[in-house]
C-alpha cells in the first residue's frame, strides 16, 4: 500500500488537510464498494440455500445483512477519526478506539439476535410447509430467551471491553436485584407467570380459551412476557397479565376431543301411548347418525311427568368439535327428532295456564 500512500501525498500537493480529505473519500469509496459486494454475495448465497432448503444458511443470509453493512461503516468511521486523531492529537477523539469496540460488539450482537429469529421463523414454516404439528409458542419463548441472552451477553462483554470488572457487575446486579424485585413485583409476576404459560402449555397462539373465574373468553393472538393479547368474539383485544393465569381457572375448549348434546324434549299427556315407540326409534336414530360417537354412551329415555309435559332426554357425545359443524349437526339431529314425533303422530308441549280465580261473591 505504500504505492498507494505515495501517489496520495502527490495528489494533495503537501496539503496536510487535503491529504486527510483524500484518504477519507477513500475510506467511504471502499466502505461503499464493500457493501455492494457483500449484498450480491448474500443474495446468491440467500438464493442457492433457498433452493436447496437448507434454513440455517437462508438465515445466516438474512440476519447478516444489516449487521455486517453498520459494521463497515462502524470500522470505516472510526479508522477515519483515528487518523484525525494522529494529525490534531485533539483529546476530544479520545473516544474513537471505545466506540468502535462497542460498535462491532452491538453488531455481533445485533446478528445472533436476527439469527435466532430467522432460524425461529424458518423452522415454524418448514414444519408447517410439511404439515407438521407446530408449537408456535414454544418456539417464540425459547427464541425470545436466547434473545435475551445474547442481549445479556453482549452488554457484559462491553463492559468488560471498557475496564469494567464482570465480578463487580454481577454483585451489584444481586443485590440491585432484591431492590428491583420489590418495587416491581407486579411486572415480576407477570414474567414468571409467563414462564408458566410456555412450560405448563395450557393454551397456544390461535386456541379459543374461556375462564369460568374472570370474563375472559375469546381467542389467544399473542403471548408476551407481560401481556398475554386475546381476541373476543366481538372482536375487540383483551389485554389480560400473565400473572392472573396463575390463580384463575383455564378452559380450552379447542382441545377437546367431543362436544355435548343434552336436550329434554317435552311431549303432551295425550301421547301417553306413544312414547315407548317414540324413544325407540329416537334411539335408533341416534345409534346410527354418523356424527355421533357410538362408544361413548347414548342415553335415549322417558324421564319424568313435568307440569305441563312428558319429557324425554337426549344425551350423546358428537366428534364434531367445530362450532359451526357442531351447531350443523345439532340442527340436523333436532329436526330428525321432530320428525319422528310427527310420524307417530304425537306433539311437542308448550306450557299451559288454567285460570283457576273465581271471582269474590257480592257483598
Amino acid at each position: 500500500m505504500e504505492w498507494l500512500e505515495s501517489w496520495l501525498e502527490r495528489l494533495a500537493g503537501g496539503d496536510t488537510m487535503t491529504l486527510f480529505s483524500l484518504h477519507a473519500l477513500l475510506v467511504v469509496l471502499a466502505i461503499v464498494i464493500f457493501n455492494a459486494v457483500t449484498h450480491r454475495v448474500l443474495a446468491r448465497f440467500g438464493k442457492a440455500a433457498h433452493k436447496a432448503g437448507t434454513f440455517w444458511e437462508l438465515a445466516l443470509a438474512a440476519s447478516a445483512k444489516r449487521p455486517l453493512s453498520i459494521l463497515a461503516w462502524v470500522v470505516g468511521i472510526s479508522f477515519v477519526g483515528q487518523m484525525a486523531q494522529e494529525q490534531t492529537d485533539a483529546a476530544i477523539l479520545a473516544f474513537i478506539h471505545p466506540v468502535r469496540v462497542i460498535g462491532v460488539i452491538v453488531c455481533l450482537g445485533w446478528f445472533l439476535t436476527g439469527f435466532i429469529g430467522n432460524v425461529k421463523d424458518a423452522i415454524i414454516q418448514r414444519r408447517t410447509a410439511r404439515g407438521a404439528e407446530v408449537d408456535r409458542t414454544t418456539a417464540e419463548a425459547i427464541a425470545q430467551l436466547l434473545r435475551i441472552t445474547a442481549w445479556i451477553t453482549t452488554f457484559l462483554v462491553i463492559l468488560q471491553s471498557l475496564g469494567f470488572s464482570i465480578e463487580g457487575v454481577l454483585a451489584f446486579g444481586g443485590i440491585g436485584g432484591i431492590a428491583i424485585g420489590f418495587a416491581a413485583k407486579d411486572l415480576l409476576a407477570n414474567f414468571f407467570g409467563s414462564l408458566m404459560i410456555y412450560f405448563d402449555r395450557p393454551f397456544a397462539v390461535g386456541e379459543w380459551i374461556r375462564s369460568p373465574d374472570k370474563q375472559i373468553e375469546g381467542t389467544v393472538e399473542d403471548i408476551g412476557w407481560r401481556l398475554t393479547r386475546i381476541r373476543t368474539f366481538d372482536k375487540r383485544p383483551l389485554y389480560v397479565p400473565n400473572s392472573i393465569f396463575t390463580t384463575i381457572t383455564v378452559e380450552n375448549p379447542s382441545r377437546m376431543s367431543h362436544r355435548r348434546i343434552n336436550e329434554t324434549i317435552g311431549l303432551r299427556y295425550d301421547d301417553i301411548g306413544k312414547i315407548k315407540a317414540i324413544v325407540g326409534d329416537i334411539q335408533a336414530m341416534m345409534r346410527a347418525h354418523p356424527e355421533i360417537d357410538q362408544k361413548q354412551p347414548v342415553v335415549v329415555n322417558f324421564d319424568k311427568f313435568n307440569d305441563c309435559s312428558l319429557d324425554i332426554v337426549v344425551r350423546a357425545l358428537s366428534h364434531v368439535t367445530a362450532g359451526a359443524e357442531f351447531q350443523r349437526a345439532k340442527e340436523g339431529i333436532l329436526l330428525n327428532i321432530a320428525d319422528i314425533i310427527n310420524r307417530h303422530g304425537a306433539e311437542i308441549a308448550f306450557p299451559t295456564r288454567v285460570n283457576l280465580t273465581r271471582p269474590l261473591p257480592p257483598v
